[in-house]
C-alpha cells in the first residue's frame, strides 16, 4: 500500500508554500493542546526545502508549541471538570493519569521530557494546569524540551538533508512504516510504565 510518497509529495508542495511558515506555527500551536499531528511532518519538509531557515523553522516551531502548550494548560487549570468525561472515554485516559503520576514526582523535569519525546505533548500541558504547576515553570520547561526537540530535528535535517533528500523519495514508504511501527512501539512501552 502506497501511502507516504503521495503523502510526502503533498507535505514538500505545502513546505515550499509561500504561507508555509504560518502553517507550521498553527500545527505547532495545535498539536500542544488538541491536535494529534506532531509539527515535525512540517519542519523536516520545509528545512530539506530551505536549509538556510533551519534556526527560523525551528524558532517559529517552538514558540507556536509553547503557546499552544499555554492553552493546554489554560484548558487543565479552568475546564478539567468540564473535560473529564471525555478524557475517561479517551484513549488518552491512562496517559493523562501517568502524566499527573508523573508531575507529582518530577514536575518542571516531566514537562521537559514530555516536550522533547514523542509522547503526547498535550497530556502533559493539561495535566500541568490540572495540577496548578508553576506557570513560570511550564513555559520554561517547554521552551527548553521543545525549543530542544525542534533545533535538533531541523538542524539534523538542514545538515543531512542535501545529501539524503535524492535517496530519501526512494525509500519513503519503507521509512514510513517504519516509523509508525517506533511509534507504536513507543506509545507502547510508555503506557507499560
Amino acid at each position: 500500500m502506497r501511502l507516504f510518497g503521495p503523502l510526502y509529495d503533498r507535505v514538500l508542495a505545502w513546505s515550499a508554500h509561500r504561507r508555509g511558515p504560518a502553517v507550521l506555527g498553527v500545527l505547532s500551536f495545535a498539536e500542544s493542546s488538541v491536535f494529534p499531528v506532531p509539527p515535525d511532518v512540517m519542519l523536516m519538509p520545509m528545512t530539506l526545502a530551505r536549509p538556510r531557515c533551519w534556526w527560523g523553522f525551528a524558532l517559529i516551531a517552538t514558540a507556536g508549541s509553547v503557546l499552544g502548550g499555554l492553552l493546554g494548560y489554560l484548558i487543565g487549570l479552568w475546564a478539567i471538570e468540564a473535560i473529564q468525561p471525555w478524557l475517561a472515554e479517551s484513549h488518552y485516559a491512562a496517559g493523562f493519569e501517568r502524566a499527573r503520576e508523573w508531575f507529582a514526582a518530577w514536575g518542571f523535569w516531566a514537562v521537559l521530557v514530555a516536550g522533547f519525546s514523542p509522547i503526547p505533548y498535550k497530556v502533559f500541558t493539561i495535566a500541568a494546569g490540572a495540577m496548578a504547576m508553576n506557570p513560570l515553570g511550564f513555559v520554561l520547561a517547554s521552551f527548553v524540551g521543545r525549543g530542544a526537540r525542534f533545533f535538533l530535528v531541523s538542524g539534523l535535517v538542514a545538515w543531512a538533508g542535501p545529501r539524503v533528500a535524492p535517496k530519501l523519495r526512494q525509500y519513503i514508504e519503507w521509512l514510513g512504516w517504519l516509523f509508525v511501527a517506533l511509534l507504536l512501539m513507543a506509545i507502547g512501552i510508555w503506557q507499560t510504565m
